[in-house]
């Protein structure tokens, strides 16, 4: 827990075609944590379209971020299209050597991992995409938020796809303001969720819709896959075979 007079930085990513839950999940989280701003960056000041077109305004460029505490990466099918954009990898690398405090939403955790973050960690990821985090020499680990920490004590917090994010922002909460002050952020979030079916996962849901689901999202996958491999092959990362998940 940081001190609460201590003022905090938290930033998120933002991008073309990103999950806006993935963003916006966690902002109802972050943008409550007491004595903190909260700011949304991206590459430019246009305005960009999530994944279903919503329009999204960043609040101000990259290269205006102040060296953050928090950062936040979120995910979404526009991430494959940054794995190899040097601006912005490096930008990702470079806030979060100095921030105290990661969140990956979704395969925003593909995005550290192409910034050569992952090495070594448990970390998580969309269910579709979490057997390609061995590419980037993490360990995947089949739960709804992983928790990982630096000998440094630098907090990663790996959420799984989109929704996840709120857990593992709350999760965030907890540790920059202590448990106190992330039950107040969800009692005022009303975060109790009571969803209709047990069909959020792939362990869950009847296997004719997780089927129709991998057939829908394959061409992406095996996008994924590809740059994920030349990554993988580029740093010498050697894959278990098959990819294991640890849960």
């Amino acid at each position: 827990m940081i001190p609460p007079d201590t003022h905090l930085q938290i930033g998120s990513l933002l991008f073309e075609g990103l999950d806006q839950i993935d963003l916006t999940g966690p902002f109802e989280v972050l943008s409550r944590v007491p004595n903190s701003t909260y700011r949304v960056y991206a590459p430019s000041l246009d305005p960009v379209r999530d994944v279903r077109g919503l329009r999204i305004l960043p609040d101000a460029t990259l290269a205006e971020a102040p060296r953050l505490d928090v950062l936040h990466v979120p995910g979404g099918q526009g991430q494959e299209a940054l794995m190899r954009d040097a601006a912005v990898l490096g930008w990702i690398r470079d806030q979060a050597a100095g921030a105290g405090h990661v969140l990956s939403v979704c395969t925003g955790a593909l995005l550290l991992g192409a910034a050569g973050l992952l090495v070594g960690r448990r970390a998580t990821t969309y269910w579709n995409a979490v057997h390609l985090l061995p590419f980037f020499g993490a360990e995947p680990v089949d739960e709804r938020v992983v928790i990982d920490r630096d000998a440094d004590g630098r907090t990663w917090v790996f959420a799984a796809g989109v929704t996840a994010g709120i857990d593992g922002a709350l999760r965030l909460a907890a540790a920059l303001r202590g448990d106190e002050a992330a039950q107040a952020i969800q009692l005022g979030m009303q975060y109790a969720p009571e969803p209709p079916f047990d069909s959020g996962t792939p362990r869950t849901a009847p296997p004719a819709i997780v089927a129709r689901a991998r057939a829908a999202a394959a061409d992406l996958t095996a996008r994924r896959e590809a740059t994920a491999r030349a990554i993988a092959a580029e740093r010498g990362i050697r894959l278990p075979e098959p990819a294991s998940v640890t849960r």
